[in-house]
């Protein structure tokens, strides 16, 4: 009976595995310019990102779920658009809910590397008579490498949160997990198996992320030992 749970729902790992790697790819490349415009100094630009950072850290990640994929077939313009065909689609909404949401987090994650970056690397640049834009394409990098270690985290909760999209109707691992269950109504063993799962994957994604850290910050240690 085991055995038979557990085919059953590892048919949905290759699904959230798809939904976290696509909707990290969009956040990592979102993330990366958002920081980029609140190291500007144009107030209107800051400000309007801080609202859209606000909006996706202040509210659950399930609400956004729902407001994503229900939300605009409230709105005919947009039924009759050619936006509906996506915005139809539950696994498009559950990648573009993961994609704003880890966005706004990593966003906030990149900015605070960049404001930690050391006086005197702002100093030098602008020594060299470097602009703020040209500053920012050379030290972004660095606090991006500095930022791995929390962004790890940030992946990992990615990955847990598309558990979430079963919620609209996708067959991830919890998809078909609760599906299983609407039919055998064996909680303990159903999601004891689910979760068992996730953890394992987790655990997998977690020993791969401190490796590529050590190797990412190696620098780092170099700077130490010299």
């Amino acid at each position: 009976m085991i055995h038979d749970y557990f085919v059953t729902i590892a048919q949905g790992i290759p699904t959230s595995l798809m939904l976290t790697f696509v909707a990290l790819a969009i956040a990592f490349c979102l993330a990366v310019g958002l920081t980029f415009l609140l190291s500007m100094e144009n107030k209107i630009v800051k400000s309007a990102v801080n609202i859209y950072l606000t909006l996706f850290t202040g509210t659950p990640l399930l609400v956004q779920f729902f407001l994503i994929y229900y939300g605009p077939g409230q709105f005919q313009w947009i039924v009759n658009s050619p936006c509906w065909a996506l915005l139809s689609n539950a696994w498009f909404c559950a990648m573009l809910t993961l994609a704003l949401n880890s966005a706004a987090y990593s966003a906030q994650l990149f900015h605070g590397a960049v404001k930690a970056i050391p006086k005197g690397q702002w100093e030098s640049c602008a020594a060299l008579g470097l602009s703020r834009w040209q500053t920012l394409k050379i030290l972004v990098p660095y606090a991006l490498k500095r930022a791995l270690p929390s962004y790890s985290n940030e992946i990992i909760l990615v990955f847990k949160g598309t558990s979430l999209a079963s919620t609209i109707t996708i067959l991830d691992i919890m998809g078909y997990a609760r599906q299983l269950y609407g039919t055998e109504y064996d909680a303990l063993t159903i999601y004891g198996i689910a979760g068992v799962i996730y953890l394992i994957i987790t655990g997998i994604a977690t020993l791969l992320l401190r490796r590529l850290e050590r190797r990412v910050l190696v620098f780092e240690r170099l700077e130490v030992e010299k």
